[in-house]
């Protein structure tokens, strides 16, 4: 008969290897999914001016990763799409002082069937026979401006239109019960070139992405008088080191600032 070792016993020893995989002379940061290209580049660039130090990049729906944090997960930096999740991990003193570092704003991704231009973008979203995709409010801070983009649709004088916009969102992408993205593919570009979606509400820097993998795509300017910006944070542990608040000042600098302007993010 084969001996099995208890689950805590397993558990303790699957923390412990984490441990050893994760040294604490490593930087750990969570951040945002929107924020994997251009903070991927410049954790490159970060490493390089340090002398065998690694930054180790935990990616996700931002509203997921300040829940992982509040239950204990290490994190020397949280990069967030917004400024309430950071803010929330402060006011909990679990993390320092709140940085806006970039700003992002909403565009929409389409396909040919939705037939959109940005004067009909409205039109479009109400329409009943055109999906209308976003990610998950309160998870992912990409949900929660697209329903402030509906609240602006119908405070401009569309009538009903934040009930109707509200009920008729797939929000597939950022949820916990999200499906998983294609390995090495746009998510967005995914479904929306699948028809799960065939206008996807999302940031305009995911969109410029997706267009870039799927190029029958296209991308449709939202009109500024309903357009939100989205403003990122970013915070240390309250425990903060010397290498995560250099990471942070790398991030405002220079050379972070226009590794975020390739990208298509406008500065603080």
């Amino acid at each position: 008969m084969r001996y099995r070792a208890p689950l805590a016993a397993l558990a303790m020893t699957a923390l412990a290897a984490a441990a050893v995989a994760q040294p604490k002379s490593d930087l750990a940061v969570f951040a945002a999914g929107s924020l994997r290209p251009p903070l991927t580049e410049i954790a490159k660039a970060f490493e390089a001016k340090q002398s065998g130090r690694r930054v180790v990049l935990t990616f996700g729906p931002s509203g997921s990763l300040k829940e992982r944090i509040q239950g204990g997960e290490r994190a020397d930096v949280f990069a967030s799409a917004n400024m309430e999740h950071p803010q929330a991990l402060a006011a909990a003193g679990k993390a320092g002082e709140v940085r806006r570092f970039a700003r992002n704003a909403l565009c929409a991704l389409a396909n040919s069937n939705a037939a959109v231009t940005p004067e009909t973008l409205v039109d479009r979203m109400l329409d009943t026979s055109v999906k209308l995709g976003t990610s998950t409010p309160k998870s992912d801070p990409s949900g929660d401006y697209a329903w402030m983009m509906f609240e602006r649709i119908e405070q401009r004088g569309r009538p009903g239109a934040y009930k109707t916009l509200a009920a008729k969102a797939l929000q597939l992408t950022g949820g916990p019960n999200s499906p998983a993205p294609p390995p090495g593919q746009n998510v967005y570009g995914a479904l929306v070139a699948s028809g799960k979606a065939d206008i996807f509400i999302t940031y305009c820097t995911n969109a410029k992405l997706a267009v870039q993998e799927q190029p029958g795509l296209h991308i449709v300017a939202v009109p500024e008088s309903i357009n939100v910006s989205a403003d990122y944070g970013v915070a240390t542990s309250i425990e903060t080191t010397p290498l995560a608040t250099e990471f942070v000042e790398f991030l405002l600098g220079r050379e972070g600032q226009a590794i975020f302007a390739r990208y298509g993010f406008s500065p603080p």
